[in-house]
């Protein structure tokens, strides 16, 4: 090809891509309104709200009981822990204390222990439940805070036992 046509359509191309072109026509961003600060998080129909903690029954629910050297929740508390669990989502801003107790017989440390791990094991039940481990704190006091002092079975019975104390709600 000669030198003439090999420029013409070279400008023809160039012309015909800038034809082509699009120009795009920025736009300002839209200010978007900010959300009005408020002090208690956004809830959500259904939520729990921190007075349900006194006027829901299942909330009300805050000692679950143990069997004799055993650290799992028994079934029939398993209602409570879903809805402690549901309480500790709705209110992320919520923080629980697991206390762990134990009765009188066993030595203090081994009691010591068992009542720490009977925190723990509310503490996954909660977590199992969709609770969070950052909201819970455990802590065991043995044999040291009995509810009931009588040395008979129903005595020891109320003390094998685990506090959910609401700290922040």
């Amino acid at each position: 090809m000669n030198t003439p046509i090999r420029v013409l359509l070279t400008a023809l191309l160039c012309t015909a891509a800038i034809a082509c072109s699009k120009k795009v026509k920025e736009e300002p961003p839209v200010a978007q309104p900010e959300p009005p600060a408020t002090t208690q998080p956004a809830t959500t129909p259904g939520a729990y709200t921190p007075e349900d903690l006194d006027t829901d029954a299942c909330l009300r629910q805050r000692t679950i009981y143990f069997d004799f050297d055993q650290e799992a929740v028994r079934p029939e508390f398993q209602a409570a822990m879903a809805c402690h669990a549901k309480y500790l989502r709705d209110r992320p801003s919520a923080r629980v204390t697991l206390e762990g107790h134990a009765d009188e017989r066993g030595s203090r440390d081994y009691n010591l222990g068992l009542g720490e791990r009977r925190g723990n094991g509310v503490s996954s039940a909660l977590q199992a439940n969709g609770g969070s481990a950052g909201q819970q704190t455990v802590t065991s006091y043995g044999e040291e805070r009995p509810t009931c002092t009588a040395s008979s079975e129903d005595c020891w019975a109320q003390n094998r036992r685990v506090e959910i104390t609401y700290t922040a709600r």
